[in-house]
């Protein structure tokens, strides 16, 4: 099986040794995004809120580069530095994926990549 890396300049530049995304066949696997502006590459400020909509915002991104959209997620892993955000995550996601949610795990962490509260990577499969 073949796969490529997947590039947009419409989600912040990946920070390390990783492409945004690899499409593997009919699977995407989609890079942690942290709220990240990709113009700025300074993480937004505001609320969780703000910051969860910037995450999802880059993650659209980067899947629609792919060639698919967020309601083709199958699974996500969300880590949050305060497990005290849990009931803004799902408010959050409500506004950007349909009723069948995708497969998902929320993990608290002790830290994340330049100090940001929030970080999120997904799968997408697409149909061949």
């Amino acid at each position: 099986m073949i796969s490529r890396a997947i590039h947009t300049d419409s989600a912040p530049v990946a920070i390390g040794a990783y492409s945004q995304a690899i499409r593997a066949g009919d699977t995407v696997y989609l890079s942690g995004q942290i709220p990240l502006d990709p113009v700025t590459m300074k993480l937004v400020e505001g609320d969780i809120e703000a910051q969860l909509r910037r995450v999802f915002e880059n993650l659209k991104a980067v899947a629609e580069a792919a060639g698919g959209q967020l309601r083709d997620v199958v699974k996500l892993n969300v880590y949050l530095t305060d497990l005290a955000h849990f009931t803004q995550v799902n408010a959050v996601m409500g506004d950007y994926f349909p009723e069948r949610y995708p497969a998902r795990a929320v993990i608290g962490v002790a830290s994340l990549p330049r100090d940001a509260a929030v970080e999120v990577d997904a799968i997408m499969v697409l149909d061949s």
